[in-house]
């Protein structure tokens, strides 16, 4: 009987972006002032729906939500990003892989969700505004916010425990700089058939649905503008979903290259620079986007920074 041996791998090693040190280093500053900013943005956008009462509605609470979700779909991420950009040898052992891979995964299942559940909540805003209060009550906003949660952690539980009974025997080097599918799937030794159709149906399922309903929401709330008889009306309406739609069009464009294809296709060099507009540059759009250019925010935020001003002087003058 022939037998064969196997080393079991039980840590990967990520290769990130190859180049010279020069360049790693001008990726790790850029990477790294992204992050921080996108950090700095998103706890702000929290910070604010939470202080002020007047922000506390059914858009804002899921903009709160968008934000505190992009805080932990980076730093499921970037961090290992950033290290491989100043280090050539950065590891994650195999079951922290699995860990970053679902998480990784559910939050952008629970991304997707609820970027549909805002599209949603403008089509009720702007094409029926009278049922409003009652269609999108807090109630019913908690709701589905609860509900985006709980969907997107939901999705990848199956393909995540199948990708935990996988054995890896080398090589040990991921081609990425996070746990991503594909580069998971080259590396195991087991037959990763039923897995990988598993996981590229799920996928495929949960963003083309969002998307869909993303965009059969923006299709309606189009056709509402267009009817509008005021060219300043069609113009203010517009003005208040454009926002959303850039950001939707950038996060869909990419998972949608990245994701809805077959597994052949994939190009780990493509992958890579494709994984940062939705793991770094989205994270930091959404602030600046949705609601940092929004008149209401700014004017809770120089509301709050009034008052503060007043609390320090009157401290001040105590003394």
């Amino acid at each position: 009987m022939e037998v064969t041996n196997h080393t079991t791998v039980t840590e990967f090693i990520f290769l990130g972006f190859s180049g010279a040190p020069s360049l790693r280093l001008t990726l790790f500053v850029m990477f790294l002032t992204v992050y921080l900013l996108s950090l700095m943005g998103n706890t702000l956008i929290i910070f604010i729906v939470l202080m002020d009462s007047t922000l506390q509605t059914p858009m804002y609470i899921f903009l709160g939500n968008l934000s505190f979700l992009e805080i932990w779909y980076t730093t499921a991420t970037v961090p290992k990003l950033l290290a491989t950009c100043l280090s050539k040898i950065v590891t994650i052992s195999v079951s922290g892989c699995v860990t970053q891979y679902y998480f990784f995964f559910s939050m952008g299942a629970t991304e997707c969700i609820l970027l549909a559940v805002m599209a949603y909540d403008r089509y009720v805003a702007i094409c029926s505004p009278l049922h409003y209060p009652l269609l999108m009550s807090l109630q019913v906003c908690l709701q589905f916010s609860a509900g985006s949660w709980v969907g997107g952690f939901i999705a990848p539980v199956l393909p995540t425990i199948l990708i935990s009974r996988l054995n890896f025997c080398g090589p040990q080097k991921i081609n990425h700089f996070f746990c991503d599918s594909d580069p998971i799937f080259k590396l195991s030794c087991s037959d990763t058939f039923l897995v990988e159709a598993l996981g590229y149906t799920c996928s495929s399922v949960v963003i083309l649905s969002s998307f869909l309903l993303t965009m059969s929401s923006y299709g309606k709330i189009v056709v509402t503008i267009i009817r509008l008889s005021s060219r300043e009306a069609r113009k203010k309406t517009f003005s208040t979903c454009a926002s959303h739609l850039s950001v939707v069009t950038i996060y869909y464009g990419t998972i949608i290259f990245a994701y809805v294809r077959p597994p052949a296709k994939y190009n780990f060099t493509i992958g890579k620079v494709v994984s940062v507009f939705y793991c770094v540059v989205t994270p930091l759009v959404n602030p600046l986007i949705y609601t940092l250019r929004n008149k209401d925010v700014k004017k809770a935020f120089r509301k709050y920074i009034a008052k503060r001003r007043v609390f320090w002087i009157r401290r001040v003058q105590k003394f």
